[in-house]
C-alpha cells in the first residue's frame, strides 16, 4: 500500500513539475506558449493535443488548476494502480483530439480539459462499477473545485467551454471502456452467501 502511495504521489508531482516549469520558462524568458495550444481542425493546430494541458495564461489560471491536477491523478493512481497510467493516456488525447474536432478556431490552452475528464471517469466509473466510494470520492472533488458544472456551457467568453465539455465526456467514455478493470464493489456477507446457495444449486457439468 505505501508503495502505491509513494508512486501516484510521485507521479502527480511530476505532472505538476512539468506544466510549472513551463510557466517559470516562459516568465523568465518572456516566451509565450500559446502557439502550441489545440487550434482546432488546423493541421499545425493537432500539436496541440500534447501540449495545451501542459500551458497556461498566467499564474492565476496555473494555480485553479494545479491542486484539482495533483488531487485527481492521486485518487486515480490509488484507485487504478494497475491501470492508471493507460487511463490517464486515453482521457488526455482523447479530450485533445475531441477539442480539436469542436472547439472555436481559436488557441485553446490549460489543463482544466484534462481535469474534467479525470473528474467525470472517477464519477460515472464509480456509477457503472456500483462503486459508491469512488463516486462519493468524485463529488468531493466537484465540490471543492467548484463550478464544475457550469464550466460546461457557453457562459465566460474567454474559457474555453468547449475543453471542459470534451474532457467530460472522454470521461464518460473511458470509464466505460475500463468498466471491467480496477476496484470491485464491495460484497455484503448477505450477497455473498446467496451466490455460494446458486454455486450449490447449479449442476455439475461434466466435458466427454
Amino acid at each position: 500500500m505505501k508503495r502505491k502511495n509513494l508512486t501516484s504521489l510521485k507521479f502527480s508531482v511530476i505532472v505538476l513539475i512539468i506544466i510549472w516549469s513551463v510557466k517559470i520558462f516562459e516568465i523568465v524568458f518572456d516566451y509565450d506558449f500559446t502557439e502550441y495550444g489545440v487550434l482546432p481542425r488546423k493541421f499545425n493546430g493537432l500539436i496541440g493535443i500534447l501540449f495545451s494541458p501542459l500551458i497556461h495564461s498566467d499564474v492565476n489560471h496555473l494555480l485553479s488548476n494545479s491542486l484539482p491536477v495533483i488531487v485527481l491523478c492521486l485518487l486515480i493512481f490509488n484507485f487504478y494502480s494497475q491501470i492508471a497510467k493507460k487511463i490517464l493516456i486515453y482521457l488526455y488525447f482523447i479530450s485533445g483530439l475531441w477539442l480539436w474536432c469542436i472547439g472555436r478556431e481559436s488557441f485553446h490552452i490549460g489543463a482544466s480539459g484534462l481535469i474534467y475528464a479525470m473528474a467525470s471517469f472517477l464519477f460515472f466509473s464509480g456509477i457503472l462499477r456500483k462503486n459508491s466510494q469512488l463516486s462519493a470520492v468524485a463529488l468531493l472533488v466537484i465540490f471543492i473545485y467548484g463550478g464544475l458544472f457550469w464550466g460546461l456551457f457557453p457562459i465566460h467568453k474567454n474559457v474555453s467551454w468547449e475543453g471542459h465539455l470534451t474532457g467530460f465526456i472522454a470521461g464518460i467514455l473511458v470509464s466505460f471502456i475500463f468498466r471491467k478493470d480496477g476496484p470491485k464493489r464491495k460484497k455484503y456477507n448477505w450477497e455473498i452467501e446467496e451466490d455460494l446457495e446458486v454455486n450449490d444449486n447449479e449442476p455439475n457439468h461434466y466435458i466427454n
